[in-house]
């Protein structure tokens, strides 16, 4: 795994963990704002297929997500993976979506690339992983 994986890995993992109140609600903020941000670029069908991809692959793992097929066309595009969540203790939650959120970005990183996929999850979520990623390569 290169380390620009485990950086995007790890600030996931820290997005993820940072709310111990509303966690499921939290969990479809990070969603929404990623989601406005890929269908920008892909449009809605695009981010469909890579989310359903990453909810096949992460239900391995937790088979307790109930599937998203058609939830673009609902009021509430992630009304299912809301579902899903709520039923589950904080740490489960957290622990799902930092899986769901780290799954879709490796598939999205494998298409578009890895500085490309981190300006986007940058923009979507007003932080910036590249200086993150100085920050832990000078300690090293």
């Amino acid at each position: 795994m290169k380390t620009s994986d485990v950086l995007r890995h790890q600030k996931i993992k820290s997005l993820t963990a940072q709310h111990t109140e509303k966690v499921a609600d939290v969990s479809i903020g990070l969603w929404e704002k990623v989601a406005t941000q890929i269908i920008s670029i892909v449009g809605e069908g695009g981010f469909d297929s890579l989310y359903a991809r990453s909810i096949f692959l992460t239900r391995v793992t937790f088979p307790w997500l109930v599937d998203s097929s058609g939830s673009s066309q609902s009021p509430h595009r992630f009304a299912n993976l809301q579902t899903s969540l709520e039923g589950q203790t904080p740490a489960l939650i957290r622990e799902a979506n930092s899986l769901l959120l780290i799954t879709f970005t490796d598939i999205l990183a494998s298409l578009i690339g890895e500085p490309l996929t981190a300006r986007i999850l940058d923009s979507a979520w007003d932080t910036d992983v590249q200086k993150a990623a100085g920050k832990e390569l000078k300690h090293e």
